[in-house]
């Protein structure tokens, strides 16, 4: 085996690796139309080095790859209309318990599809559903009617007391930590030991 295919191979993936960490933190559903196709494409120009191309060449373009998908989230962050035009709004599907066919057909989305969607999501009846939006990610945003929408504690404890009932004051866990970014904060503050004992 060639020696050179190995190191080439060894810096392409740790040059992909810090490229995409610059990305973000986002999961495959979370991916918009532009980053996928960005993502891809680094993919695709990463390996040609390990074959026959120049690795800074290579680099150099992944890089402008990366730059470019970072520029445009910038950009969709401060300017609405491209915004939407590159990531896209979310769709009304189905308004008041009603499905939108129209807006089904635009989105070329099938109405089973939907109901899977609305089951997955623990929604028995589309009359149960007061608005439901498909999310430029694809993923499903749905809000219950009032009448659909699951007791909560704190609305239960309220209709209890107007009946009469009382509930003893809880009591507070040993353990709790009402600033759940408190451990956080502290760890960037606190140097990391050097050896875990």
């Amino acid at each position: 085996m060639d020696v050179n295919i190995i190191w080439k191979a060894i810096i392409m993936v740790t040059v992909g690796f810090l490229l995409l960490r610059f990305v973000g933190r986002k999961s495959v559903s979370q991916l918009t139309i532009a980053t996928t196709v960005v993502l891809i494409s680094v993919g695709s120009i990463i390996i040609q080095p390990v074959v026959n191309q120049n690795v800074f060449n290579t680099i150099v373009a992944s890089g402008i790859f990366i730059l470019f998908l970072m520029a445009m989230e910038y950009l969709t962050m401060k300017i609405n209309f491209i915004e939407k035009l590159i990531t896209g709004k979310s769709k009304i599907v189905i308004q008041n318990g009603q499905l939108q066919v129209d807006t089904l057909r635009k989105l070329r989305m099938t109405v089973d599809k939907l109901e899977m969607q609305l089951r997955q999501s623990g929604v028995k009846k589309i009359s149960d559903v007061k608005t439901a939006t498909i999310e430029p990610n694809g993923q499903l945003g749905y809000e219950l009617i009032p009448d659909a929408e699951p007791l909560t504690v704190g609305e239960f404890k309220k209709l209890m007391s107007q009946l009469g009932y009382s509930f003893p004051p809880e009591q507070p866990s040993i353990n709790f930590n009402p600033n759940l970014f408190e451990e956080i904060n502290q760890s960037k503050s606190t140097p990391n030991p050097e050896k875990l004992h």
